[in-house]
């Protein structure tokens, strides 16, 4: 038994002293910084959420010298924030191979501190699923949690696995249940986006909505593919909805060709590269079935 654990040990510190290299802190709120990780030549990404400023921002290399930060780009619907480093060399290339991630397996959260160096938390990956949408209308490619202790600095850390993969970065902003990894795969796919318009658009069509069931008989009367939809409880004047004529208590059951039966449908459908295109917003309204045409925005701030 010993023996196993001292080899587990040794096998945890020569992962932190391959990974630490990459791992830099990133002084971009009050008090007491992020960590991020040096992802491509020149770049590091980190969790948006600990991102309070746009200006003065550095982080601290893992030499100990502080470097000047230029924010690149910043996505709150999954939660990553781009820096541009200058002078840093190329990345590590990231190991993803190796088969799925499993619920169970070892992990390694490594974040880093201007004064104590590295950190390092244990713990298990504790629940794995497939593409899941973030409270902030975002999609991450898998949705990753973690049991281990995310300290106040570990937002933005590398997750690694026992097998030396780095899985993704840390995040303490997109659950209350417990931190989550942002998977490897969906951090290139937003830094390219990011390092090309400094934002991820996304679809608006400038409505408050809550969903709600509909009627057997109703659903049946009209023919309906879906079991509900979204009521509309707020049209924001002069947006996309309000100049369609979108009204307050109409039920959306479709955009296009797809069936709007909750909030994450109408997200998904504003994520499907629409912004801009004319499409038919298919409305329950005083018990008739209404088609509206709908040209739609981007979202304001994105």
């Amino acid at each position: 038994m010993q023996s196993s654990m001292a080899s587990l040990s040794n096998e945890l510190a020569k992962l932190v002293e391959e990974f630490q290299s990459r791992v830099v802190a990133v002084h971009a709120r009050s008090h007491y910084p992020s960590s991020g990780v040096h992802w491509r030549p020149g770049i590091v990404v980190t969790a948006e959420h600990t991102v309070r400023r746009d200006e003065d921002i550095q982080v601290t290399l893992p030499d100990g010298r502080r470097a000047e930060a230029t924010l690149a780009g910043r996505d709150a619907g999954t939660d990553i924030a781009t820096l541009k480093v200058e002078g840093l060399e190329a990345a590590k290339a990231s190991t993803s191979g190796g088969g799925p991630v499993k619920a169970g397996e070892l992990a390694l959260v490594l974040g880093r501190s201007p004064d104590s160096g590295p950190n390092a938390s244990l713990g298990v990956i504790s629940a794995v699923s497939g593409p899941w949408r973030t409270w902030r209308g975002g999609q991450l490619d898998n949705y990753i949690r973690l049991d281990a202790t995310l300290f106040p600095n570990s937002s933005g850390a590398a997750v690694v696995d026992c097998r030396g993969r780095l899985l993704g970065i840390a995040t303490s902003g997109l659950s209350r249940i417990a931190g989550l990894a942002i998977p490897a795969s969906t951090i290139d796919r937003v830094v390219d986006v990011l390092i090309s318009k400094g934002r991820v658009p996304r679809g608006y069509i400038g409505i408050g909505a809550q969903p709600v069931a509909i009627p057997e008989d109703l659903r049946a009367k009209l023919s309906l593919r879906g079991e509900g939809g979204i009521m509309i409880v707020k049209v924001e004047s002069g947006g996309p909805a309000d100049r369609a004529g979108l009204l307050l208590g109409d039920i959306l059951v479709g955009m296009g060709d797809a069936v709007v039966e909750g909030i994450e449908d109408l997200q998904a459908f504003s994520d499907s590269g629409v912004i801009g295109k004319t499409v038919k917003a298919r409305v329950v309204r005083a018990g008739a079935l209404r088609d509206l045409q709908i040209t739609i925005g981007e979202r304001p701030g994105e």
